[in-house]
């Protein structure tokens, strides 16, 4: 491939260091918001709202942290295993909301850690696509040590950004890699290590990510 990326593994840490900080300000920043709101004490009504602020902030950065612990993190030693009911856990408390549901369809069994965390990489791959809301659906692809995954997106607009594909095979395109490029590279490399093919694209309406 033209485009092949090659990058140091100083390079990728960081990379992925920043796109781990880049989703924790947010919620981080409501905090200290609402604390800062607190201070000022006005009234009862605007102590609530700050204090219903801070929880769900609160909240968000836990559910965050949690994910990415497995998602990017080391989440134990070199050959450890991962149940995959934490992983649907980890998943469910990022993911699920008001506006989207998750239908998880995995046997829950004990798989390669590197094989945990590439399905969680594509269900954040298939999230992006549907920023306005809709149905994440989790299927297994085949069965057993060997396991794979197939992660289907429905909602308004879904979409694949052109970036996406190329850079789940290493190829960086004429784009330069950086913190927003980075996650779809990291699941890409996950993939390999499983000795897996992973790939997205649309099937109909739907986005679809897979790996086997």
């Amino acid at each position: 491939m033209s485009g092949a990326i090659a990058l140091e593994g100083l390079d990728l840490a960081a990379l992925l260091c920043s796109r781990v900080c880049h989703d924790l300000i947010s919620p981080v920043g409501a905090i200290a918001n609402g604390l800062e709101v607190m201070e000022e004490g006005k009234d009862e009504e605007t102590s609530k709202f700050a204090m219903d602020l801070i929880k769900k902030s609160a909240r968000t950065a836990s559910n965050k942290l949690q994910f990415c612990r497995i998602a990017f993190g080391a989440a134990g030693s070199a050959g450890a295993q991962i149940d995959t009911g934490d992983a649907e856990k980890v998943t469910r408390g990022l993911m699920e909301d008001e506006k989207t549901k998750v239908a998880w369809n995995l046997p829950r069994v004990l798989l390669a850690k590197n094989r945990v965390k590439l399905l969680l990489n594509m269900m954040l791959l298939a999230a992006q696509a549907i920023p306005r809301g809709g149905q994440l659906t989790v299927d297994p692809i085949g069965e057993g040590e060997n396991l794979g995954f197939k992660v289907s997106a429905t909602g308004t607009n879904a979409k694949i950004l052109a970036t996406t594909p190329p850079l789940l095979g290493g190829d960086a395109g004429s784009e330069p890699l950086n913190a927003h490029h980075i996650q779809p590279f990291y699941a890409g490399l996950l993939a390999q290590a499983c000795g897996m093919t992973a790939a997205m694209a649309m099937e109909g309406d739907a986005v679809v990510v897979t790996a086997q």
